[in-house]
């Protein structure tokens, strides 16, 4: 899937600093693993926005939607059925 190839590159690129896949699961909180902070939601909101060409509001930046692989891809699976 090409979404989820895409997230798991900029998050081992850009949070882990690294290529090595087995670094991060699919399932894995961002947020408790320590792996991003607030600064970090807001590079993830970005990168969604620009990469996806979505809106992220306010009130949809929450964990659910963006502290972990799974969520983030679910969250834009979402939103991209929305926008058509």
């Amino acid at each position: 899937m090409l979404i989820k190839q895409t997230i798991r590159r900029y998050i081992l690129e850009n949070f882990l600093f690294t290529d090595d896949e087995s670094a991060l699961q699919d399932g894995d909180s961002f947020l408790a693993a320590g792996m991003i902070d607030s600064t970090g939601v807001l590079e993830i909101t970005l990168f969604i926005e620009e990469t996806f060409g979505l809106k992220v509001k306010d009130d949809e930046m929450l964990p659910e939607n963006l502290d972990s692989v799974d969520n983030l891809v679910a969250f834009i699976q979402r939103k991209q059925v929305v926008a058509a």
